[in-house]
């Protein structure tokens, strides 16, 4: 599998972004342009990781609400996310990642309508909308679980790739943002075990967060840095070894350079104990 996650310093080039990456060991990249639009804002950048060795594992769709109740932000949202796919395609991006977004005001927000099966249905169709006005052959649609909408389990993420039925749909995977119970919290093993055995074909990317249940009524679970939790990263490491040698994992939602090490310190101290290769 490649390590990957974002890096900091000079790289507003492209030869100082992938000397970044390297210097960091990082195999795989988030698309290094944050609001990309159009495919050659990224070109230079894509043909240096090519020469480099490095992939760009996921262009970012999120923000991007295709199914809100505000038929003009609706329309957007598919907008966007189909112009993010059509840039993904042309860099050659692992996948497109979004949420499947929200009947809600916030894209990536609960609401009551959020888990029924009209909404279920909203989300095939614009799935289907934004993968079909693309026809990307290089790349895949990706979603990641939500706990509060759909797909928020591996079933239901089966049952969506099944409805969708497009090859170019894929699986991003973060166990973290489904381990939302002390029930899951104590058994997140076999939670992963469960995404990697039902959803492992599909599977394009992963991101590597950690997380911890805290002694605050009613259920509080907190969102830390990969080592600080309780996440079985040996078991999620294992899984993840057994798919295509590609597939990467990305680290995210640290504030800075510092503890991005410390999270990849832990991630490839796992990899040692459990004899998996990070490239």
């Amino acid at each position: 599998m490649r390590l990957g996650g974002p890096v900091f310093g000079d790289i507003d080039d492209p030869d100082g972004w992938v000397a970044a990456l390297k210097e960091h060991g990082y195999g795989a990249a988030y698309c290094p342009v944050r609001d990309v639009h159009d495919a050659d804002e990224v070109r230079p950048y894509a043909e240096v990781a090519e020469r480099a060795g490095v992939i760009i594992a996921e262009v970012l769709a999120f923000g991007n609400n295709p199914i809100s109740q505000n038929e003009e932000k609706s329309r957007a949202g598919i907008a966007a996310c189909q112009k993010k796919l059509a840039v993904a395609d042309e860099i050659g991006a692992r996948c497109c990642v979004n949420v499947a977004g929200s009947r809600g005001d916030a894209s990536a927000g609960p609401h009551a309508d959020d888990l029924t099966s009209e909404t279920f249905d909203l989300i095939v169709a614009s799935l289907r909308e934004i993968i079909d006005a693309v026809n990307p052959t290089r790349t895949f649609y990706a979603l990641e679980m939500m706990p509060w909408m759909y797909p928020d389990s591996p079933g239901s993420y089966l049952e969506l790739v099944k409805a969708v039925d497009r090859k170019q749909f894929a699986v991003h995977l973060d166990p973290v943002n489904i381990v939302c119970s002390p029930q899951l919290y104590y058994a997140n093993g076999d939670l992963i075990r469960e995404c990697f055995k039902t959803l492992g074909p599909y599977i394009k990317s992963c991101h590597a967060k950690d997380i911890s249940l805290t002694n605050v009524l009613t259920v509080h679970l907190d969102e830390v840095r990969p080592g600080l939790g309780a996440l079985d990263y040996h078991t999620f490491l294992r899984e993840l070894a057994k798919l295509d040698p590609d597939t990467s994992l990305m680290l995210e939602h640290l504030p800075d350079a510092e503890q991005y090490a410390l999270a990849a310190d832990h991630v490839r101290s796992v990899a040692g104990e459990t004899g998996v290769e990070l490239r």
